[in-house]
């Protein structure tokens, strides 16, 4: 996307990259503009040179892999990390600029350097207050990068920790991100004692396996930098602003502060309004929106102290303009104002006075233990915790549910019908010491916010404390009343949504995955063909977008732990994949026994000309997923803009494949759907359009 005008940069600015596409010219399904783009022609000297200290740093790292040494093998990523940028830019045309060809020069020398000082890793000794790192993806393996700078002059320890989400830059690949914080990030660390830069996988605006990524770097960096999880603010600019947002109201319980920047808080009304697009979407498709569409999420924010910032003329204000309206109209009793910053006569820039005003009232803002009174609104179980509040199970995704939790002598809960099972948990300090027994008072309401039942566990029915002094307490509600669930018990094997097995089909993309390819002939050439072809593209496009390599293996390679490590992306049919076979009957959309229809309830599908693509537990491995036929379910449409870039396939749907794929779909839905809570089928789902 590439960037529209911006007003003249006055002191220290923020440029962030362009969040946008090229309006209408980006509106098109046909003959769409690829990203990454296709960089400039290398002279065959700078190639020559590149590639021989390529391979003198490939040998260097050849030897190290090989040590037994834990310092080395801890610490290779931080030299892996120039090998795969270099290597990427040469192989596939990475390079825009030939500022890019010294940068690379730079980038090997750094790592050759690396290469040879294992003995004091000084890249992350206290004095390196501008470096890079890297971490293996748990999702993929693959080697990840992100920058460090530290500010030596706040102080410690009171100094915040903060993570700046980056702009959108189609030509910001590992190579040029890496050049960038290895000597002149921007913005650097202010009243933070450090600032941690996630690249994010690439754009897209650190959701799905960027997201992960985002979280992955935290976890890498407090191993060698201690940091506090009290002090880490999500902060960020444009792409980077809405990084801030969703990472905001998803986890509003991991920051000491939010403060995004420009930017977009959902898809609908900023694509309408900033890209100018015509919207017809599935019923699925906006049902989906609420994944990431942060306005319905606003609640959560009353508990994490967010600071929202715009420039006055920047399209883009429309982020912040929209999450003000949300938490305007929320009821009397939950409204709040959002802090919103809104430099004048402003385009897409953070001005000197603003960025003062936000060091400012961050600076302001006071370490706090967990809350004792806060209130927690979810759409899917994907994200369900906040502080000592976990929801366990509700009646229906994608419904808006909030809970209101509040602890003193007593703890009160009200629950939205929608939470079917809850869970408090409170650490051993967390509770006054005189109290040994805690009473529990559950009040729900009906869908018109009348009281409809309560439930008081009080006297010698209150909770005690565990015996290492902590407090907790499961509640579900069975038979027409709250439950307190047993300890003791055995959990229940019954098959239900729950936490990081709830779908859609993307879902499994967020955690460590596994592609099992086909290897005979399918049913027929015409979904073979289909199978292979897309099969060949999600490989392609994880490593062009996710700048990943998946895990590839057959049926007959996969070992037992393979099916308890890893979600199974299988693709083909019982006939090509021998995987697909040992579970077909036992998924609840799948083919016939002759293998002549896709059996969808009842609605069948002719199987030569339709594939089936669902997310649903492993009947081989039930803590972990299968996936057939799909990867990630946005396409190169939606690389365009960043607000695009959200599941587009809900839990299960049939395509039929006489209509080709495109840049937005894999061919034309013929069916789809969510699982229910149960992980199956509804009834009377709704018929789609042909």
């Amino acid at each position: 996307m590439r960037c529209f005008s911006i007003a003249i940069l006055l002191g220290w600015i923020l440029i962030a990259g362009s969040l946008c596409a090229d309006g209408p010219a980006d509106n098109k399904v046909v003959d769409v503009r690829p990203i990454p783009p296709p960089g400039i022609e290398i002279p065959d000297d700078k190639r020559q040179a590149l590639e021989v200290k390529l391979k003198e740093l490939r040998n260097k790292i050849e030897r190290l892999q090989s040590s037994k040494d834990p310092v080395i093998q801890e610490y290779l990523p931080d030299v892996l990390i120039f090998e795969k940028a270099v290597a990427i830019a040469l192989s596939e045309n990475g390079f825009f600029e030939p500022a890019d060809f010294d940068r690379a020069d730079g980038l090997l020398d750094e790592g050759l350097k690396r290469a040879g000082s294992f003995s004091d890793v000084y890249w992350i000794r206290p004095g390196s207050s501008v470096t890079v790192r890297g971490f293996r993806s748990k999702l993929d393996g693959s080697i990840q990068p992100y920058g460090v700078a530290i500010n030596s002059k706040a102080p410690l320890p009171v100094a915040r920790h903060d993570v700046w989400c980056r702009g959108r830059s189609e030509k910001g690949l590992e190579l040029q991100f890496l050049a960038k914080h290895l000597k002149n990030p921007d913005p650097l660390p202010q009243s933070a004692w450090i600032m941690i830069y996630p690249f994010g996988r690439y754009c897209n605006a650190n959701k799905l396996a960027g997201e992960i990524d985002t979280l992955e770097v935290i976890e890498h960096a407090t191993k060698d930098y201690g940091l506090d999880p009290k002090r880490i603010a999500i902060r960020g600019f444009s792409m980077g602003g809405a990084a801030a947002w969703h990472l905001a109201v998803h986890y509003p319980d991991r920051w000491i502060a939010a403060t995004p920047g420009a930017g977009f808080s959902e898809t609908p009304d900023f694509l309408k309004v900033f890209q100018s697009e015509s919207l017809q979407p599935y019923w699925f498709e906006q049902k989906l929106w609420q994944y990431y569409d942060c306005p319905g999420w606003v609640r959560n924010l009353r508990m994490l102290p967010t600071i929202a910032y715009s420039g006055e003329l920047d399209k883009q204000k429309q982020a912040a303009d929209l999450m003000a309206k949300a938490s305007w109209e929320l009821p009397p009793n939950e409204r709040f104002e959002l802090a919103h910053i809104i430099a004048p006569k402003t385009a897409h820039q953070i001005t000197p006075a603003a960025r003062d005003e936000i060091e400012r009232r961050l600076k302001l803002i006071p370490i706090h233990d967990n809350p004792d009174r806060f209130q927690f609104t979810t759409y899917t179980l994907r994200y369900n915790r906040a502080h000592w509040l976990t929801i366990d199970e509700l009646r229906e995704h994608w419904v808006p549910t909030t809970i209101r939790v509040s602890r003193g002598e007593k703890v009160l809960v009200h629950a939205d019908a929608n939470v079917k099972q809850f869970t408090l948990n409170m650490d051993a300090n967390e509770l006054d010491p005189k109290i040994q027994r805690l009473e529990v008072v559950i009040e729900s309401v009906n869908e018109q916010g009348e009281k409809q039942r309560i439930k008081w566990l009080r006297g010698d029915e209150a909770v005690a404390r565990r015996s290492d002094q902590s407090w907790g307490a499961t509640f579900r509600y069975e038979n027409g009343d709250w439950q307190l669930v047993s300890p003791i018990e055995s959990p229940t094997q019954e098959l239900k949504k729950r936490h990081m097995l709830q779908g859609p089909i993307d879902d499994a993309l967020m955690a460590p995955f596994l592609f099992v390819r086909p290897t005979a002939d399918g049913l027929y050439p015409e979904t073979q063909a289909w199978v292979q072809s897309e099969f060949d593209r999600a490989v392609r496009e994880w490593h062009r977008q996710m700048r990943g390599d998946v895990r590839i293996k057959s049926s007959d390679e996969l070992k037992p732990e393979d099916l308890q490590n890893y979600h199974l992306i299988l693709w083909g049919d019982p006939k090509s994949n021998p995987t697909i076979a040992q579970i077909a009957d036992k998924l609840p959309v799948s083919w016939a026994k002759d293998n002549s229809v896709l059996q969808a309830g009842d609605r069948n599908y002719d199987a030569k000309s339709h594939v089936p693509v669902l997310v649903y537990p492993n009947p081989l491995a039930p803590d972990r997923y299968v996936v057939l036929n799909s990867s990630f379910t946005y396409r190169e449409y939606d690389y365009l803009n960043n607000a695009r870039q959200v599941p587009k396939l809900p839990d299960w749907a049939i395509i039929d494949i006489t209509t080709p794929p495109n840049a937005r779909w894999p061919g034309r839905i013929a069916d789809a759907d969510f699982f229910d809570e149960r992980w199956k089928l509804k009834p009377d789902r709704p018929v789609l359009p042909k």
